[in-house]
């Protein structure tokens, strides 16, 4: 019960630094409305600490609610597919952050999110093919930025244990 209890806290914390650091962003100017941020770090992040399903709920949870705090509410719903689908190839498993796996699974996460807006922005503009390529440049920064500030966080807590220290906690 403890340790349900400790992973929807943690749930809700990442969730809380994913919007954060989403609605917190810079207006990219060759896109749809389209901005850089840095909220793909905390997704990756609590991929790394949380088990799956909850992972899946902090990196949704925490995109949507950005989306909907800056009034791009026709992006919510895929946000949170993107978001979900990007936590799906990083493990929480490891008593470390950055793995070989968890470092390998940026690529996918890219590849999640520059495909995934893509695709949204064609549905969502119903503007063929074409024009949302203005758009991939930009995500392909805002990917590469989240998942290099991701392994410096990432190598920064493991250095200092934090994955030994939380697990130790009298509290899970």
């Amino acid at each position: 019960m403890k340790k349900t209890i400790f992973n929807i806290c943690i749930t809700a914390l990442f969730a809380a630094m994913t919007a954060v650091m989403t609605f917190i962003h810079i207006p990219a100017p060759m896109t749809n409305g389209g901005y850089l941020h840095l909220g793909d770090t905390f997704v990756y992040l609590a991929a790394c600490f949380l088990p799956l399903p909850y992972a899946v709920f902090a990196a949704a949870i925490g995109g949507g609610l950005a989306d909907g705090l800056s009034g791009a509410v026709m992006w919510i719903i895929p946000t949170v597919l993107i978001k979900s689908l990007m936590t799906l190839s990083l493990t929480s498993k490891s008593s470390r952050i950055i793995t070989k796996r968890n470092l390998l699974a940026v690529i996918p996460g890219a590849v999640f999110t520059v495909g995934g807006y893509y695709v949204a922005e064609v549905i969502i503009y119903n503007c063929g093919w074409a024009v949302p390529l203005a758009s991939v440049p930009f995500n392909i920064v805002q990917a590469a930025g989240s998942a290099l500030l991701f392994i410096a966080i990432g190598f920064a807590l493991d250095k200092a244990d934090i994955k030994k220290v939380i697990s130790k906690s009298r509290y899970i």
